[in-house]
């Protein structure tokens, strides 16, 4: 955190590197970045070829990768602050009585996010080192009150045990505790902008050609190799499809580009993997849609077996879709694998399935 602030105090930006990332990987981000210097645990060593940020930027997040090649988004310092006075207010957060906990990976939005709030608004914080789940719960038992997690670190702890947790990185888990909050938003908007379907004070939603986009203070600045993704009049279009209710409500369907058209019917892959999650007998599970002379595209489960031994059948997977969506919606076919990949903070990496 030191080394943040003496960034942050001398004008520069920073971009946070996951170092379980192979030495190639990083050495292939920080120069895709553009970085100007490494601050490693031997100090800090200026490169060759970086080049500069513009007065007011702080951050350079790298995006998840989970739709393809990660982009360095650009955040200001009003960006950031605006994230986290606009979570803290939805979170009634009190210096006095809340400690946050911060146990995702810094190098992405949802760890970084937790320390930055903690730091603009005088909140007491406790950082691990990546999440383990007694330290974890320890830190809950030690006045840790709020804390960000994704949905499968949420299934190892005791939820209870923390005043608030956001939540966010993939589908929310069908069944969860109430203190949870479900989170919307991306690298580009500093983290979660939506909470429980309903944007955060200064957040504006709208659904363009069923596209969700938003528009609000805590947008990226640019991208890192110059490209603007706003609109002229400022929306940010997400690739995300989705609705709005009638009184404003947000509804995400999943990617657009993830969409399943099988004959004349359209199958959105998060819905399918939410009635299939729920079943015993798979352990991890992702829809997507193969080539099918046919159908154009059929409708495909990719399952981690909680039994390897006794995997699950096809025909108990679809007659279990079957009883909660249309029959179009059931698989036509299931691949069995060992795991499925995914990004750091747990999103399934569908253009590599």
């Amino acid at each position: 955190m030191a080394e943040l602030q003496r960034a942050w105090d001398a004008g520069d930006a920073v971009m946070p590197v996951d170092q379980r990332l192979p030495a190639a990987a990083q050495e292939e981000l920080v120069e895709r970045m553009g970085a100007s210097v490494v601050v490693d645990a031997a100090g800090r060593h200026r490169r060759r070829g970086g080049w500069e940020v513009e007065a007011g930027d702080a951050l350079v997040m790298a995006t998840s990768g989970s739709t393809g090649d990660p982009k360095g988004a650009v955040l200001t310092h009003t960006a950031i602050q605006a994230n986290a006075m606009a979570t803290s207010s939805a979170l009634q957060v009190d210096p006095s009585t809340d400690r946050w906990l911060a146990c995702l990976p810094l190098a992405h939005v949802g760890g970084l996010a937790v320390v930055v709030r903690a730091l603009l608004t005088d909140t007491p914080l406790e950082v691990h080192d990546g999440f383990d789940t007694a330290a974890v719960e320890a830190a809950a038992r030690q006045g840790a009150t709020l804390t960000s997690l994704v949905p499968t670190a949420l299934a190892r702890i005791d939820a209870k045990a923390f005043r608030a947790i956001l939540l966010g990185g993939s589908a929310m888990p069908a069944q969860r505790p109430p203190n949870t909050v479900a989170t919307y938003g991306m690298t580009e908007t500093f983290s979660g902008v939506v909470y429980e379907g309903w944007p955060l004070e200064g957040v504006e939603l709208r659904i363009q050609d069923n596209e969700v986009q938003l528009r609000c203070p805590m947008l990226l600045r640019t991208y890192r190799d110059g490209t603007d993704p706003r609109t002229e009049d400022g929306w940010f279009p997400t690739g995300d499809a989705g609705a709005l209710s009638d009184d404003g409500q947000l509804s995400v369907f999943g990617r657009a580009d993830d969409m399943i058209t099988t004959g004349a019917e359209k199958v959105w892959p998060v819905a399918v993997e939410r009635v299939l999650a729920e079943l015993p007998a798979i352990s991890e599970v992702a829809v997507v849609g193969r080539p099918d002379p046919e159908w154009g595209q059929a409708v495909t489960a990719v399952i981690v077996p909680a039994d390897q031994a006794q995997p699950p059948e096809l025909d108990a997977l679809r007659e279990a879709v079957k009883a909660h969506l249309p029959a179009y919606c059931a698989p036509h076919a299931v691949e069995l694998v060992g795991e499925l990949p995914r990004t750091p903070l747990g999103k399934a990496q569908r253009w590599r399935i």
